[in-house]
Parts: structure tokens; C-alpha cells; sequence
């Protein structure tokens, strides 16, 4: 399952991106990844869930994001949860690349059966029409 929590910058988004983490760590029974540009969540996120700074390994782009998230699922067979900061930052802002991201993600999760929640720093409104049934505004 695919999930997005969409509103613009200083809305609270990685607050409650954090307490999703935190919840998700608490439910598990596998493991939590909380993925993000740079390493600003090392004191919020708790230290049982996994954070990648996908800076460290030179992640640019939906295509090479997309191959770093199904290498992930590929090498941890119980990752439940995979939780994502920044993620315009990480693929870039164009919105039909983003879309057709999500649709893979989509099909990566259910093959995996793992969560996957991504913030994005925008206006629900401006997303194209396929994400707004899997949209959480904040």
C-alpha cells in the first residue's frame, strides 16, 4: 500500500512522518526504514527503525530512487514499513514522473506486501488526479 502525505512546506509533515515511524516500529514485527535527504531525523526517529540518508549513496532521480527502494525490499524480506522524507528533493518536482513512480512503488509494494508513505511538499490540487485517492493532506 502506497500512501501520500501532501502540503506545503512548514505544514507539519515531518512531524507527523516521525510519530508514523515511531507507531510503526511499535507494530512491527519486521523492520521500519525511514529514508531521507540528509540526516536532520537522527534524533527523532527512533533508533529501532533504519535511516538511509540517500545522499550517501548518490540517489538522483524516480528511476534510481525506484531501484534503490525494490533493492531494498529485495534484500529484507520483512520490511514492513518504508517511510520517506524530502521526496521531491530525492526524484525531482516533475509531477507526471512522480505519478508514473508511484504507480511502480504501488506494484512493488503489493508484491512485497510493505507500506510505503512519502511526504511531498505540494498542493493536493496540483497533483495529477491518478495520486488522489492515496493523498492524506496535511
Amino acid at each position: 500500500m502506497v500512501k501520500l502525505i501532501v502540503g506545503k512546506k512548514g505544514t507539519g509533515k515531518t512531524k507527523k512522518l516521525i510519530s508514523l515511524a515511531n507507531e510503526a516500529v511499535e507494530r512491527s514485527n519486521g523492520n521500519v526504514v525511514v529514508i531521507e535527504k540528509g540526516s536532520k531525523l537522527t534524533y527523532d526517529v527512533t533508533h529501532k527503525a533504519r535511516l538511509i540518508d540517500t545522499e550517501q549513496y548518490s540517489i538522483s532521480g524516480y528511476e534510481a530512487f525506484f531501484g534503490f527502494l525494490s533493492g531494498l525490499c529485495a534484500g529484507n524480506y520483512d520490511v514492513t514499513d518504508v517511510l520517506v522524507d524530502s521526496t521531491f528533493k530525492i526524484g525531482g518536482t516533475d509531477l507526471e514522473d512522480f505519478a508514473a513512480f508511484i504507480e511502480k512503488i504501488n506494484a512493488l509494494a503489493a508484491k512485497t506486501e510493505t507500506q510505503f508513505t512519502f511526504l511531498v511538499s505540494a498542493d493536493e490540487k496540483d497533483l495529477p488526479a491518478s495520486l488522489a485517492a492515496i493523498s492524506e493532506k496535511i
